[in-house]
């Protein structure tokens, strides 16, 4: 709230963007000028809107706001495909809920499954192996697994704005945290080279770990049981325990982040707090409010309120996705 004058002067005092556009697959409008105005008001030592460099700190959702989440969040993509790996090992499979809706892909038993299905998916996936055991079965799929519409790696479908913005950021001194529901565990192995985001700098949900220094190098055995959920009101708890300190920039995209957008924005300093609105169906997904991943309805109603700013996606970016630049 407190910047909202801030940043109106600082539009009145910015000129037009500099030919070195920091910003260049984002249209000029609102949203691109508040974004480079923040940064130079952080960034301008002695004004309003100055930070102090140790408290930049902008955070980001992943699903839906770096990269696409439909038709289903990445990470559930990830549990069929080794749902279905592992199927020739569990013939059982073929007759019980909710592995028989996975290997049936039948889309709708499997929500009807509901989060004890959900929970029992993540255990038969993501527990029952070391550490080091996951993050190579990640990275295996990260490096093969295609996207069902776009027919790449799921790590092409990440949002060439959202990239740029990363990159502005970090150039001036922001440090740039992924706050997410996804697993930390998935997230971590490959965040670093998409989003140059290194693996401390990722919070998100987490599956028990026992530390067993017992038969061989001291590992971390995966257990079937959920530690913590990074999502909702989750969001402002995973930034106290792994950051420690509230951030001044938020961009999330459903409603899943509206814990996080209010407790940024709710500092006495400088913040912002943006929500990227998925409306290109021709590009990428447009949704919100009855979307069975992603809904926007809460955040999107609260938005005008709170001063938190919407991108819209089919009016704001010139492009999607990297490859729509070759």
């Amino acid at each position: 709230m407190f910047l909202r004058a801030t940043l109106a002067a600082a539009l009145l005092a910015v000129p037009a963007l500099a030919q070195d556009d920091p910003l260049p697959s984002w249209n000029d409008g609102p949203t691109k000028q508040a974004i480079v105005a923040f940064v130079q008001a952080a960034t301008a030592e002695g004004g309003p809107g100055f930070i102090a460099p140790d408290d930049r700190i902008a955070t980001f959702d992943n699903d839906g706001t770096l990269w696409s989440e439909q038709p289903m969040y990445f990470q559930g993509m990830f549990v069929n495909d080794r749902i279905r790996a592992m199927a020739a090992d569990h013939p059982e499979w073929a007759d019980e809920m909710p592995y028989k809706a996975v290997l049936d892909g039948d889309l709708a038993a499997l929500g009807a499954a509901g989060e004890q299905g959900l929970v029992e998916l993540v255990a038969a996936t993501h527990a029952g192996m070391t550490n080091e055991e996951f993050e190579a079965l990640v990275k295996d799929w990260i490096a093969t697994a295609r996207h069902p519409r776009f027919d790449r790696p799921y790590t092409d479908l990440v949002f060439q704005p959202m990239l740029e913005v990363l990159d502005y950021l970090r150039d001036n001194g922001f440090e740039t945290w992924i706050v997410s529901g996804g697993g930390i565990d998935f997230m971590r192995p490959w965040a670093e080279q998409v989003y140059g985001i290194p693996p401390q700098q990722v919070v998100g949900s987490q599956i028990a770990v026992t530390y067993n220094d017992q038969d061989g190098p001291p590992r971390f055995d995966r257990e079937p049981g959920v530690f913590f959920v990074d999502d909702k009101a989750g969001k402002p708890v995973g930034i106290l325990r792994h950051i420690g300190k509230r951030p001044v920039i938020a961009f999330g995209n459903s409603d899943g982040d509206f814990e996080m957008l209010d407790y940024v924005t709710a500092g006495d300093g400088p913040d912002l707090g943006l929500i990227v609105h998925h409306t290109d169906a021709a590009r990428e997904w447009a949704y919100d409010r009855d979307s069975h991943v992603g809904q926007l309805a809460r955040a999107l109603d609260a938005a005008p309120d709170e001063g938190w700013l919407l991108i819209d996606m089919a009016s704001d970016w010139k492009v999607i996705y990297p490859f729509e630049k070759q």
